[in-house]
């Protein structure tokens, strides 16, 4: 993913702490560094190479037995643009193929194996706007808290799958550095969805984006950098964020604050679980992949700001659910002062040497106990 941004002046400027060297367009380097995940140790795995005509075309593709059908589809759909819900595909099992959760290891498939694929490729058609890929997605409010679920993060973590995916999500990543990083700050993760701004009117154009930003949003970035690096990581697309980022005064903007790298929705990756004794399936963003392209970070320097707790599945004990932020144009949203608060307990904990010791679950309980400034 690229990031192309004009760089922007501030008051912290002249500040040599705060000075940059040529910082736009700098890329990180992925090294190696003791993290969560290297705990886990990826046993080799079995892989397949299967071979399919689609369009009177030969293709071949490689699979591994830990991915799931969902895999499978969105490999056949990078090859041929066949969008997973118009895809008939004949001859690679008997009767139906398995829903997407299903284990490709189930299938029982062996290197050679030929199928055909049938469907119509994505076109130029006119579509609504509201699916547009450079939108944000639709908001799917079924959220499940994965602290409270120690089992369900340890089998995650365990899954081969997912730590084949960490590594692939970091290989693919290229972070491009806006303003650089600071030796001993500590790392705020921030969603952007209905997080720091309600995203409904913002994308309809039914409000201006200033209006459409969470009350005193400045304010607590304010507060919070002189202890925290910022990554912005959205479950939107880039052509998406980079405007609206730019829209609300976050970058390019003379603030007593900087962002320092942004990641999109192309840095999550699907995961399959149980909710509720059904299949379910959702996105996460796996901090675990800033760490290896950035290894001053871990899970004791990192906290995770997000609306969905689901989005925290592979690293909770990092991750602080703040209650959306919603209907901007109503009395009550502009009375929101989730931010003052937030700001109030990531000031109080900054000096902890790994917050993992405090809950984040609990942010407002501690922060009732905290004596008023």
């Amino acid at each position: 993913m690229e990031i192309t941004l004009h760089s922007s002046t501030s008051m912290l400027d002249n500040d040599p702490l705060y000075e940059e060297k040529d910082s736009i367009g700098i890329k990180a380097e992925v090294t190696k560094s003791t993290t969560e995940f290297s705990q886990v140790t990826q046993s080799d795995e079995r892989w397949v190479t299967l071979q399919f005509t689609w369009a009177g075309k030969l293709f071949s593709l490689d699979i591994a037995d830990s991915d799931r059908v969902f895999d499978l589809k969105t490999t056949l759909h990078e090859l041929t643009k066949v969008p997973p819900e118009r895809q008939k595909i004949l001859g690679l099992v008997k009767g139906k193929l398995p829903p997407d959760q299903g284990r490709i290891s189930d299938l029982k498939l062996t290197t050679g194996k030929k199928f055909t694929l049938l469907g119509t490729p994505e076109g130029d058609e006119i579509k609504d706007p509201s699916q547009l890929e450079n939108l944000p997605d639709v908001v799917n409010d079924l959220d499940i808290d994965f602290s409270k679920d120690p089992n369900a993060v340890k089998r995650y973590k365990n899954d081969q799958r997912n730590i084949r995916k960490v590594k692939e999500m970091t290989d693919k990543l290229n972070v491009n550095i806006i303003h650089p990083l600071r030796e001993g700050k500590k790392l705020l993760v921030l969603d952007i969805d209905y997080t720091i701004l309600d995203t409904k009117p913002l994308t309809s154009g039914s409000l201006p984006p200033a209006e459409c930003a969470r009350p005193k949003l400045h304010e607590f970035l304010e507060a919070v950098y002189p202890y925290y690096d910022i990554c912005i990581w959205s479950q939107t697309s880039w052509i998406w964020l980079e405007t609206k980022l730019v829209e609300l005064g976050m970058i390019g903007a003379n603030r007593n604050y900087q962002i320092s790298f942004v990641l999109d929705k192309t840095s999550m990756f699907t995961v399959f679980t149980e909710r509720d004794g059904k299949p379910w399936q959702h996105s996460v963003k796996a901090l675990q992949i800033i760490w290896n392209h950035f290894p001053q970070f871990n899970a004791t320097n990192t906290i995770h700001v997000d609306d969905l707790g689901r989005n925290f599945a592979l690293n909770p004990q990092c991750g602080l659910k703040i209650h959306p932020f919603k209907n901007a144009h109503t009395e009550e949203a502009q009375a929101d002062r989730e931010l003052n608060k937030l700001a109030r307990y990531m000031v109080y904990i900054a000096p902890l040497s790994d917050l993992r010791t405090i809950s984040h679950a609990n942010w407002k309980t501690v922060l009732k106990s905290l004596p008023r400034s």
